[in-house]
């Protein structure tokens, strides 16, 4: 099977210090969506791996999660792509839970949910902790320079990205890159 696993926001949509608390508030990032249809028209499998803290902090509830991924399903089918499953933490950075990344919990959901083994699944965020979580079940670090990943645009990595972290300006040069291997 081949599997991508994709951070949510600053990946595929406009990040905000504030959170993305409402389907308004969600916006993709330019050629995004795009990207992920190229990936499901090579016969990619595209899942997410999202922290969504906003919930243990009760800035929104999961109606409001939901309309967001209803809105990031509308526009996908609209240019031709899909998302196969949605994972996410919903705690916040106090909780004690294993699948808030960069602990690995949701990437073990994901590999328990498809039956495969995640050695070598491409795994694209913004930021080191999704990278990590990821990258402790063997899964293939890609960073994207969107999002929280905008920062280190021009500088090297810092050490506290995976071995190996391949940087890709946005999420459709990610999809070229995968695709053209």
């Amino acid at each position: 099977m081949k599997l991508v696993i994709l951070d949510r926001d600053g990946t595929i949509n406009q990040d905000s210090a504030s959170y993305i608390k409402s389907a308004a508030e969600w916006v993709p990032l330019p050629g995004a969506l795009e990207a992920i249809a190229k990936l499901n028209h090579a016969g990619w499998h595209v899942v997410i791996a999202s922290n969504q803290s906003g919930l243990g902090r009760g800035l929104f509830d999961v109606g409001a999660l939901n309309a967001m991924h209803a809105k990031m399903h509308k526009l996908l089918a609209k240019v031709g792509g899909r998302i196969d499953a949605i994972f996410y933490c919903p705690h916040a950075p106090d909780d004690v839970c294993n699948c808030r990344k960069p602990l690995p919990g949701l990437f073990e959901q994901i590999g328990e949910r498809f039956g495969v083994d995640l050695a070598g699944v491409p795994t694209v965020g913004d930021s080191a902790r999704d990278l990590l979580a990821g990258a402790a079940l063997g899964c293939e670090p890609h960073l994207v320079l969107t999002g929280k990943g905008e920062s280190l645009r021009g500088q090297s990595l810092p050490a506290s990205f995976p071995a190996h972290t391949r940087v890709h300006d946005n999420l459709l040069a990610f999809a070229d890159h995968v695709l053209a291997r």
